[in-house]
This record gives C-alpha cells, sequence and structure tokens, in this order.
C-alpha cells in the first residue's frame, strides 16, 4: 500500500469564499511576484518579453525626466480600486504626497493620475478591455494602454477620463513620438525602444 503524498499546494491556492481582498495580498506568505488582484481573484504575470522589458524601462525613463515634484513615477506598483481589485500597472504616476514610506505597497486610486499598461499576448483582454473599465470607474484620470504595432515599435493609446460618463475616451494614437502636455509635459522617442 502506498501512502498519498501531502499536498504542497500553497494556501493561497484554495481561494476564500467570496474571493480575496486588496489587504489580502499584503498578508498571503510565497505569492508569485507580480501578482495582481482581480474580482477577488489572483492573477499571476507570465515572463516579459524583451519589448515589454524596454517599453517599461522607456516610459519609467522618460516620464521621469519631466515629472513635476509633487507626483511620483512607480513601475509595477499595486494601486487599489477596491475591496477587491488591486492590479498591477506597468507603469504608474502617483502623486507624491501619497507616500506612506519604505514598507509601501499599493496607492489608492484617488492618489493615482495616470496608469499604463503595456499589452502582453496573454493579458491582452484584461489591458485592453477589464483594468480600463476598473480604472475609470475607480476616477484614475489618465489612462495608456502600450501596443506593438506592426514595425516592433510601441504605439500609445491615450485615454482621458470624462467625468460625465465614468468612461475614458481616446485623446490620441501615439507612433514613434509620445508628446503631450497632460497630465504634465511629456516627450518620449518612442522609437527608442528598440535601442538596447
Amino acid at each position: 500500500m502506498t501512502s498519498a503524498a501531502p499536498d504542497s499546494t500553497p494556501d493561497w491556492a484554495h481561494p476564500p469564499a467570496g474571493g480575496y481582498t486588496a489587504e489580502d495580498l499584503d498578508t498571503l506568505p510565497g505569492l508569485p511576484p507580480h501578482t495582481e488582484l482581480i474580482d477577488g481573484s489572483l492573477v499571476f504575470m507570465s515572463p516579459q518579453t524583451k519589448f515589454h522589458l524596454r517599453v517599461l524601462r522607456l516610459f519609467e525613463q522618460g516620464l521621469l525626466r519631466t515629472v513635476p515634484d509633487h507626483l511620483e513615477v512607480l513601475r509595477e506598483f499595486n494601486v487599489i480600486l477596491g475591496k477587491q481589485q488591486r492590479p498591477e500597472p506597468d507603469v504608474m504616476v502617483a502623486r507624491a504626497d501619497a507616500d506612506t514610506g519604505d514598507l509601501q505597497t499599493a496607492v489608492h486610486a484617488a492618489d493615482a493620475v495616470l496608469v499604463i499598461e503595456v499589452v502582453s499576448p496573454e493579458s491582452e483582454a484584461r489591458d485592453r478591455e477589464t483594468k480600463p473599465i476598473k480604472y475609470a470607474r475607480a476616477g484614475i484620470p489618465h489612462f495608456w494602454r502600450v501596443e506593438r504595432g506592426d514595425d516592433g515599435l510601441p504605439v500609445v493609446f491615450a485615454y482621458a477620463l470624462d467625468k460625465a460618463t465614468g468612461a475614458y475616451g481616446l485623446t490620441g494614437i501615439h507612433h514613434h513620438r509620445l508628446k503631450v502636455t497632460v497630465p504634465f509635459v511629456i516627450d518620449i522617442d518612442l522609437t527608442a525602444a528598440s535601442r538596447r
């Protein structure tokens, strides 16, 4: 008679009735890096492509060049949208006065000014549909979706929140260069994403 192997499945693999809450992400031991919470369910990230990595670096560095002192650029950091909503935008700009110290693990939607999602094949539906709706409902003023263009360069779809409808409206599609004045003056050479 062979005995069954002990269950080595982590406890968090068995969600509680009703799902997880935003606060649970800070207390669940052993979660994989970059775990998100969408509708009370844990969502795990696939390995990044070089395109994704280079675009994140490009946007982080590009935003840091011109971000005003009252704002802060955050890369791969959680934003709490509600009790069971805690996604991790690829890049975010938030109010600097929302900083609570080195042990902070998330900002609240009310403190976020801009969220950026770089679309990957595994996250396409979340980045194009699910997250923009949730970001808009939470009142985040600006959302940018970055796609890989046919030429291999990033294409930025910029949206602003229409407070009357509570939804995002497209403000521009940017190829090769992103030059905007809101939420602050930003000028990023998108062709630099192809450089090492």
